[in-house]
């Protein structure tokens, strides 16, 4: 039995969750929900008329997917690499995905795959260098 090598899981993890933010800021565009508007309608300035935070979530979904799946440009530079750096920008695209009615499970599923890289970092594990996948 092997050891679990706890940054590839949670790049998995980020990877779902970078996917579903992308679908949740697509299907945003349709429907256009705060998740809080329930409490409180100050936020509903940011989903209609311009879509500022479907525009952000798509941004934030794409740059997770290119992220986690390395694009050629990205594979093997030192952000790519980085665990500190993927601790400091997911909390961001949970928060954002939070935001939305539709991005909520992939707000769940980043928190999971930040505290999983927290774990491996924690426990000193480095991102190995992947070669281009595109």
């Amino acid at each position: 039995m092997g050891r679990l090598i706890k940054n590839h899981w949670a790049r998995l993890i980020v990877l779902t969750a970078s996917a579903y933010q992308v679908g949740s800021a697509i299907e945003a565009f349709i429907w256009p929900k705060i998740f809080w508007d329930t409490w409180t309608r100050n936020l509903d300035g940011a989903v209609t008329p311009v879509p500022v935070l479907q525009i952000l979530n798509l941004i934030m979904g794409l740059l997770g997917v290119a992220w986690e799946w390395p694009l050629k440009y990205l594979a093997g530079t030192m952000p790519h690499r980085s665990i500190e750096f993927r601790l400091l920008l997911y909390p961001l695209s949970s928060i954002l995905a939070a935001l939305i009615y539709q991005g909520t499970n992939a707000a769940i599923y980043y928190l999971v795959g930040i505290a999983v890289y927290f774990w491996a970092y924690s426990e000193g594990e480095v991102s190995f260098h992947f070669k281009h996948w595109v």
